[in-house]
């Protein structure tokens, strides 16, 4: 008697493939400047993160306007998100975030300018934050085949280990400093330091060598773009636990829309901080704190439990934390929930990023990752911090940043509600 074979795809989903590093990325010289530029853009990006809502609240005094900054920063995901991958396959990369840290210096070194000359307004905020968002989109869609090319597949793993543990640090190190800086000088002046962080970012990707692979360098058409859209698309329905771990992505993409989208209200309306306070810079600080929490605690839960089961666990510890949250009206309760919330969030993001890097070919790494982020940044986050805004405007900011607790209770309940189907599924009959 032989069993009936296993599907391919759930196959691959038990055994997804692995990469085993032969040697440190930072041997390549490549790789060092574009660790150098990540590391210092995103110093700049992390302080801006804070400055931005504030300087829109300063100007408008409006819950709406401060989340509408936050939304702006994803449109891009929408707009640009499912051919941004199809793009960088295609086109010089290294040229295309030359580029990206261009646009992303101009649109931010607009809004001190124009704060110096009286002129600014919260619709130029919005814009600039568009603007910069797409360039950061860009930029990123090139970073999936750029690495790859500088230090080679068999060092992926801890190249990517380099670059998110230095981007957190330096979030951490900019939220905090966001705080001082506008306290001493304004958020504007922040702002300012940010667009010089791309200048830098851009000087030193000039100097990252690589080979292009020939079937980037020629223009494609149209025709290839849609084709690319629709592979992409295709891998991620056709995948049971990726099509499954996406949808959870975007309910805990716009959880993360509502709370950052809404911290600057919060701190003001909930937990009684002036807009200038340099305590709001610390929530900052406490979330970004928690995404190293929860980086250094996935690989060991992960192994113990498995991709899927992981999100079994912490999503319905993630509902309670938000409560405390959402109930407290104490500064300092709040920084330790937003912390711990913070490596819940973290946690159940890299664990559907890692899982959909593991599972995807080589090929569609980029169509795959920025069409799964587009349905999460470009989808999830706007709409989290938009219905969050609207709830604050109609009836109180509690009840705003209620909605990041009820999408991850839903994604709560969505894993359980599959956990529970695939353990009542008969098992395969033996033929």
């Amino acid at each position: 008697m032989t069993s009936s074979p296993e599907n391919p795809a759930r196959a691959e989903e038990k055994n997804p493939p692995t990469t085993i590093a032969s040697s440190s990325p930072l041997n390549f010289p490549s790789f060092r400047y574009f660790w150098l530029s990540r590391t210092v853009s995103g110093l700049g990006s992390a302080m801006s993160m804070v400055a931005l809502p504030v300087l829109a609240y300063h100007e408008s005094q409006s819950a709406f306007m401060v989340s509408l900054v936050a939304a702006a920063e994803t449109i891009p995901y929408v707009v640009f998100g499912l051919v941004a991958g199809a793009v960088a396959d295609r086109f010089n990369r290294r040229l295309i975030m030359i580029l990206a840290d261009v646009l992303c210096a101009v649109s931010l070194a607009s809004i001190p300018l124009a704060h110096m000359l009286g002129a600014l307004t919260v619709w130029h905020i919005v814009i600039a934050a568009i603007l910069s968002s797409s360039g950061a989109l860009f930029f990123e869609a090139g970073v999936y085949g750029l690495v790859p090319a500088v230090v080679g597949k068999e060092n992926i793993t801890k190249a990517n280990s380099y670059l998110y543990g230095s981007s957190t640090v330096v979030r951490i190190a900019g939220t905090a400093l966001a705080g001082a800086l506008i306290a001493l000088v304004g958020a504007a002046s922040s702002i300012a330091i940010d667009a010089l962080t791309f200048v830098a970012s851009a000087l030193c990707i000039r100097g990252v060598t690589y080979r292009e692979p020939a079937a980037s360098k020629g223009m494609a058409k149209w025709p290839g773009y849609r084709k690319s859209i629709k592979e992409g698309l295709s891998f991620l329905w056709v995948q049971p636990t990726l099509r499954i771990m996406t949808v959870v992505g975007t309910l805990q993409s716009i959880s993360g829309g509502a709370i950052i989208g809404q911290l600057v209200v919060f701190a003001n309306r909930g937990l009684g901080l002036s807009g200038s306070d340099a305590r709001i810079g610390l929530l900052y600080t406490a979330w970004s704190a928690g995404g190293i929490g929860g980086a250094l605690l996935l690989p060991k839960v992960r192994q113990r439990l498995g991709s899927f089961q992981v999100l079994l666990v912490v999503l319905p510890l993630g509902s309670l934390l938000g409560l405390f949250v959402v109930l407290t009206t104490d500064w300092r309760v709040a920084m330790v929930a937003i912390t711990t919330w913070g490596v819940v969030y973290l946690m159940v993001l890299v664990n559907t990023m890692n899982y959909c890097q593991q599972v995807t070919p080589p090929e569609m790494q980029s169509r795959v990752n920025t069409t799964r982020r587009t349905f999460s940044s470009g989808l999830g986050v706007p709409l989290g911090a938009l219905v969050a805004s609207s709830l604050t405007t109609h009836f109180s900011i509690r009840v705003g940043i209620s909605t990041a607790v009820f999408s991850v209770a839903l994604a709560a309940l969505l894993v359980w509600a599959v956990q529970i189907k695939r353990n009542l599924a008969p098992a395969p009959v033996a033929e």
